[in-house]
């Protein structure tokens, strides 16, 4: 695994992004997560006006509600994989149906995301010639922030086919180059609870 900052930049090639909202928010009471609302908008939204302007395609993966992710303007996609895997099966899904040969990915419950997150992971991809680059703030790994190859999915489909689903061990299988983003730690604060999501009202201005 390498480590990088992310910086200088690079121009880059058409990215398709995918919010990754398929999820049962275990901790949330197994509510649809992405459609709680934080200061009068949904999740979902306050990340979609975040990633949108840094990518040339945006798709949802939602495995429930999809005509009302629908209502954002963006095409919903479901996963591929059975049984609510995980973040790596919206991944995944989101591969499969990428028109760009780079994907980004974010969760559905981070609405500060930071807004040079794609430009950063692709300039330390480029540098490193990595299949994958991944955030990381300080010690701490945030794999459902990530940008790879669309090439990948055979691979990825042949892992998810053995029956694991963790983001960061299917990272270890790969070219993978972590960017710290230390300058930027407070953006990648997700909402798990409906206390975080009280905690963070009024926050969003």
């Amino acid at each position: 695994m390498v480590e990088s900052d992310g910086s200088p930049r690079t121009p880059r090639k058409p990215i398709t992004g995918v919010i990754l909202a398929g999820g049962l928010a275990r901790r949330m009471g197994r509510v649809d997560k992405g459609l709680q609302l934080l200061d009068g908008k949904p999740l979902v939204q306050w990340v979609a006006e975040r990633f949108a302007p840094q990518v040339e395609q945006l798709l949802v993966n939602a495995n429930q509600n999809a005509t009302v992710y629908a209502t954002l303007g963006y095409p919903v996609i479901a996963d591929l994989v059975p049984g609510f895997a995980g973040p790596l099966a919206g991944l995944h899904a989101a591969l499969a149906h990428a028109s760009h040969s780079l994907v980004a990915a974010v969760p559905c419950d981070s609405p500060f995301l930071p807004a040079d997150l794609v430009a950063r992971l692709h300039t330390a991809m480029a540098m490193t010639g990595s299949d994958v680059a991944t955030a990381r703030t300080f010690d701490q790994p945030q794999p459902a922030f990530c940008l790879c190859r669309r090439e990948l999915l055979p691979q990825l489909a042949e892992f998810l086919a053995g029956g694991e689903h963790k983001m960061a061990l299917w990272y270890r299988t790969l070219r993978a180059v972590h960017v710290a983003f230390d300058d930027e730690a407070a953006a990648f604060r997700n909402i798990n609870t409906s206390g975080e999501l009280a905690r963070c009202a009024h926050k969003t201005k």
